[in-house]
């Protein structure tokens, strides 16, 4: 599945990947239970050990899932955007997770009680193989990120982070502070400042004031290592491409 880039002018439910991925008869059911949702910068859509009560379909916004430490530091563990969902304990047999989910580039969703939406995945082969090839995706980001925290350096995974970002933004600019996104890669913010002086410095992004904007894609790429290709890969081998969203 290609992320699709652009401006998403219609913001209908179908500019969700997976909504637009679904068989028209489920797609059809599950229409009128679907509503639309302001999903403002960090917004929890879910806190650690809650129960959950809906699932979310970001359309413009991206939620990045947290593993919260007893002190209080967080890591990142994925990012989701318009090519899935949030909330997959609610169909996968559990009601809560021990990780968090906030919005970490605002914008809107769609979203359905979590009982409608197992309802349907127990009903449809179709909607529950589709939905768990996306589990099976995102679980494969999970794993990557872990092993890229671990053997990469920061500059490695700034560039990752940066190009999952790009992958479901509608530009090429991405509005973040040096601290949260020391944050989100779990590791100290001098180390994201030197990181990003060096990409800076080699002209492949620009970066001022919380605002981030990638000048050579194509160069962050090769400069990547290998996790950011391992998760793309899995995204595009798993989901299939969605139907074309209605005008």
């Amino acid at each position: 599945m290609t992320i699709p880039r652009g401006v998403l002018r219609s913001q209908n439910p179908r500019d969700n990947r997976l909504l637009a991925s679904l068989p028209d008869a489920e797609y059809e059911t599950l229409l009128p239970r679907l509503e639309r949702t302001p999903m403002p910068l960090g917004m929890a859509v879910y806190e650690s050990g809650s129960a959950q009560g809906f699932v979310y379909f970001p359309i413009d916004s991206i939620v990045s899932l947290l593993y919260v430490l007893e002190n209080g530091a967080s890591t990142e563990i994925a990012v989701t955007g318009n090519e899935g969902l949030v909330g997959i304990a609610l169909f996968m047999g559990g009601e809560s997770t021990p990780s968090r989910a906030v919005v970490q580039s605002a914008g809107n969703g769609y979203r359905v009680r979590g009982s409608v939406l197992r309802k349907l995945f127990e009903s449809s082969g179709e909607v529950q193989h589709l939905l768990l090839r996306f589990t099976q995706a995102l679980i494969t980001q999970m794993t990557q990120t872990a092993v890229c925290n671990r053997h990469h350096t920061v500059d490695q995974q700034l560039c990752r982070w940066l190009l999952l970002m790009l992958d479901r933004l509608s530009s090429d600019e991405v509005r973040m502070t040096q601290e949260l996104i020391a944050n989100m890669l779990g590791v100290r913010r001098e180390g994201v400042t030197e990181a990003a002086g060096r990409l800076q410095a080699d002209g492949l992004i620009e970066y001022s004031r919380g605002r981030i904007r990638v000048l050579d894609r194509r160069r962050l790429e090769a400069r990547v290592c290998e996790c950011y290709a391992v998760v793309r890969r899995e995204y595009e081998r798993l989901l299939p491409e969605a139907k074309a969203a209605a005008a």
